[in-house]
């Protein structure tokens, strides 16, 4: 499996910058036993095992770290599965956001309320 240019770019960036911020994993990435491309087939191993579709970055980013710093991760098997990075949309203070359609309720019980007293009028006397 060969993920898309920006998944592979996301994870390549978030190890970088978490190596020039941890002197100990910027050791573990430079492991000649681990290899970018193993790392993707590792994640993509896990993302299978749990049966979700859908998850954060930040879990996504932790199974990046957890493959280069657990020594006991042999290299995994390549996994045919389709990678996709969702992009949050761009806020727009001046686009208002879509109408929600409210819930309509039924009235239950309509109670008609007539007058207590009848106005007279010239003819009723």
């Amino acid at each position: 499996m060969k993920p898309s240019d920006t998944f592979k770019t996301a994870i390549e960036n978030y190890l970088s910058a978490a190596a020039l911020n941890d002197a100990a994993f910027a050791q573990s990435l430079a492991k000649e036993t681990k290899n970018i491309e193993s790392c993707f087939n590792y994640i993509f191993g896990e993302v299978k095992k749990t049966g979700l579709c859908a998850f954060d970055n930040q879990e996504i980013f932790d199974m990046a770290v957890k493959y280069y710093t657990d020594d006991s991760i042999a290299a995994p098997n390549a996994v045919k599965c389709r990678a996709v990075l969702n992009q949050p949309a761009k806020i727009d203070l001046f686009t208002p956001a879509p109408a929600m359609p409210l819930p309509i309720s039924k009235p239950e019980n309509v109670v008609t309320v007539e007058p207590l007293q009848k106005t007279l009028t010239l003819f009723d006397l």
